[in-house]
């Protein structure tokens, strides 16, 4: 068997290297373990091959497994969701896995435990950060100090995807983002999902495959549903209403749904495929 007969986003092999897990099912000169590392900058992305086109982003403090290195670029499979790709070897490092979440839309990392010192680096809505302790107020880590006002413990999870997604209101669209500076339709609901502790793929046909159960045709949208189109995949937020990062205002926000709808298929692609209902999330119970 090749990689050419299954999900190449999710199977860890290339012409040089593979994941022990797939020896006998893919061809490759070698089997590896493969390395936990951490991701050490404030958004990176996940690329098809080095120098290749964006599949997705990762945020600091996203564990991924390294398969290689080679080239100055690492072939790796993020943790969240499985996906392979490219990513700098700079951009990687040896850290254990975050203690602490962000979960103010942004925030800041300071040379000091002080608000008006001068900022190191900005962080997104979800970075994960480890704790080396606390001081005057801020999380210490590697980098430097961190509000904890915009912080909470990594382990406790949201209750409505909603509610999470509504953060991103107004954040740029962005083709393969994942981040409080652009973000995609599916990364828009990944973040939504996993903040929630509801396991969730990168892209909308895995999700539409994968997420929640299949509503019958004609039933009644409630917020929270999710509704998808070919290559799209959208929020319900309320009677008539979706939440959705779309290409056609270049922004995450609210869309009267009969007026989506209606809109889509005119450029031609082409009615909702699915309607589908979420679990209740773990935080929820």
């Amino acid at each position: 068997m090749t990689t050419d007969t299954l999900d190449r986003r999710l199977i860890p092999a290339n012409t040089r290297v593979a994941a022990r897990s797939l020896r006998g099912k893919v061809d490759a000169p070698t089997y590896v373990e493969g390395d936990l590392r951490i991701v050490a900058r404030p958004v990176v992305d996940l690329l098809h091959a080095p120098l290749g086109r964006r599949e997705r982003q990762l945020l600091l403090g996203e564990p991924v497994l390294s398969y290689e290195t080679h080239g100055g670029w690492c072939f790796v499979q993020a943790k969240r969701d499985g996906y392979v790709g490219y990513i700098r070897s700079e951009d990687l490092e040896d850290r254990r896995e975050p203690s602490h979440r962000v979960i103010a839309r942004s925030t800041h990392i300071y040379y000091e435990p002080d608000f008006k010192s001068p900022e190191r680096m900005g962080l997104s809505l979800g970075t994960g950060l480890c704790s080396r302790g606390e001081e005057n107020g801020f999380l210490v880590v590697a980098d430097g100090y961190v509000p904890m006002i915009h912080l909470r413990d990594a382990a406790v999870q949201d209750d409505d995807v909603l509610t999470v997604a509504e953060r991103y209101l107004g954040v740029p669209y962005l083709w393969g983002g994942n981040s409080i500076w652009g973000i995609d339709c599916s990364g828009l609901v990944q973040a939504a999902c996993l903040s929630c502790g509801i396991p969730c793929p990168g892209d909308s046909d895995q999700q539409q495959a994968l997420l929640g159960r299949d509503l019958p045709e004609g039933t009644k949208p409630r917020k929270g549903d999710l509704l998808f189109w070919k290559g799209h995949v959208a929020l319900v937020a309320g009677k008539n209403r979706i939440l959705h990062a779309n290409a056609h205002s270049m922004t995450t926000c609210y869309e009267d749904l009969d007026a989506a709808i209606a809109r889509i298929a005119a450029a031609g692609d082409g009615p909702v495929t699915a309607h589908k209902r979420l679990p209740k999330s773990a935080a929820a119970g």
